[in-house]
């Protein structure tokens, strides 16, 4: 009954809702279809195997000795430094250097006008011309009384009268011949000349302009010189880097000499030696004030420059060192990656040191028999097992310079051998 009411429905159904169903049915077997097709995809994609560990570049760290450093900052001072000042007044006449030059010992500067200089001069050997002449006379009245005491012609008072004025006269003669030293020497004045050699500064004081001459700072400034070659680097160290270079001599370290980078320069290139260091600390800041000398043939280093300088203590130790590039950052620790006996990834904290011929060393955390991923850390995942590939880890020939992190005034720091 059923039957037949259903085929006589659809035999009664319109066009139109004779295609919607049709749709329909035809829209709910791809979908059927559809969901077959995922399921047998899913399926397949989990059945696949998984794809093999990444492949990490190993090596055991580098072990060397290496010597210990001091860091300081410090700039550069003139090995000595001259303020040039007339040592007469007058006018200044003639300037015969360029500023900023390299002037010789002895070379001719400023001339001040030697005019009135010399007619002081002139008047100088007048005086001792005529003090001579007094001399001269005073001696032969004396020679003449000495003939005639035999003949007691002349009392013993005027011989000793005659005897006073030759001592007299002598006397004005020497005072006359001071005096012409000294006017001399103000004409020799008027020609200033370098006092050192060195590098001069610039004029302070043109030509026409009167200077005065004076004690200490009272004179005028005329300009200054610095000697360059060699040079100082001054700096000042702490108590206990103080103690520390003490221990160290006490136990017979000898130190070795200093060398100093610049602020733009990566390596230490300019060597010297410690040559002074204070009598005593200062006890408002606990630190001691300390100097090495330089050569500087080409005169690039300049007075005031600021550099970085490491000064051997003397000591040696052992060290680990690995590729800066092996170093990882978590938050404010420093790690190292490396690959244990069952081939999984670690994760390490060290403790660094400088950058030394290129590698940086780990100063703890860190054992010698490690294998210490220094190629594709970034593939690896703490934890998982890895494949392995043996590395090597080469430092830069000892001939190269040497390569030092920014310098600390608290700590020391380390150089290869």
């Amino acid at each position: 009954m059923n039957m037949l009411t259903s085929f006589s429905t659809e035999d009664q159904a319109t066009p139109v809702t004779r295609r919607w169903r049709r749709t329909t049915l035809a829209t709910a077997g791809a979908l059927l279809l559809g969901g077959a097709w995922l399921a047998s995809h899913r399926g397949g994609s989990q059945a696949q195997a998984a794809p093999p560990p990444p492949t990490l570049t190993v090596a055991q760290p580098l072990q060397r000795e290496v010597a210990e450093w001091d860091d300081y900052v410090g700039r550069f001072e003139p090995s000595r430094s001259v303020e040039v000042r007339p040592r007469v007044s007058g006018q200044v006449t003639a300037i015969y250097f360029t500023d900023g030059a390299i002037v010789q010992k002895g070379q001719l500067l400023f001339t001040i006008d030697p005019r009135p200089f010399l007619a002081s001069l002139a008047e100088a050997r007048a005086r001792l011309a005529s003090a001579q002449s007094d001399l001269a006379l005073a001696q032969s009245n004396l020679d003449r009384a000495n003939r005639l005491v035999a003949d007691d012609a002349v009392s013993k008072s005027d011989l000793d009268s005659l005897s006073a004025r030759v001592r007299a006269a002598n006397a004005a003669v020497a005072a006359a011949q001071a005096q012409v030293r000294s006017r001399s020497l103000d004409v020799e004045f008027t020609q200033v000349r370098a006092p050192i050699g060195g590098r001069v500064s610039d004029r302070r004081v043109d030509a026409g302009n009167l200077v005065a001459a004076g004690e200490g700072g009272s004179g005028s400034l005329l300009t200054t010189i610095n000697a360059l070659d060699p040079i100082y680097f001054a700096f000042n160290g702490s108590e206990g880097l103080f103690l520390k270079a003490k221990r160290a001599q006490a136990a017979g370290n000898t130190a070795s000499p200093v060398r100093i980078k610049l602020q733009d320069e990566s390596d230490y290139r300019w060597k010297g030696k410690l040559d002074f260091t204070d009598n005593g600390l200062d006890p408002h800041s606990g630190t001691i004030r300390g100097r090495a000398v330089l050569a500087n043939p080409g005169l690039f280093l300049t007075p005031g420059m600021f550099g970085n300088m490491r000064l051997a203590s003397g000591a040696t130790r052992a060290a680990l060192l690995i590729p800066d590039s092996a170093v990882q950052t978590d938050q404010a620790r420093k790690t190292v990656l490396v690959v244990a006996a069952d081939k999984t990834v670690q994760v390490k904290p060290v403790e660094l040191g400088p950058l030394v011929d290129g590698l940086r060393i780990v100063r703890s955390g860190l054992a010698p028999n490690d294998r210490v991923v220094i190629s594709g850390a970034q593939a690896a995942l703490p934890g998982f097992a890895v494949l392995t590939k043996p590395g090597r880890i080469d430092a830069v020939p000892d001939s190269a310079p040497v390569v030092a992190s920014e310098p600390s005034s608290s700590a020391a720091t380390f150089a290869l051998r």
